[in-house]
């Protein structure tokens, strides 16, 4: 998993320009908007996703009865 996750930050903006490039060649430019909105849409549901499963561990973590 940390692998994937170098390898994106170490793209820098030569990689996005390329990465948009191949993906105008491949969907063609009609078609990357809906792309991207669809892209955006879901990383938001991710993260929303994956905040809520920390504030969940959080929550049950503060309603654990301490040791006294």
């Amino acid at each position: 998993m940390d692998g994937g996750i170098l390898l994106f930050s170490n793209i820098g903006i030569p990689g996005l320009i390329l990465i948009l490039v191949l993906a105008l060649v491949v969907f063609g430019p009609s078609k990357l908007p809906e792309i991207g909105r669809a892209f955006g849409s879901s990383l938001r549901e991710f993260k929303k996703a994956a905040g809520d499963i920390l504030s969940d561990g959080e929550q049950q973590k503060a309603d654990k009865p301490g040791k006294e």
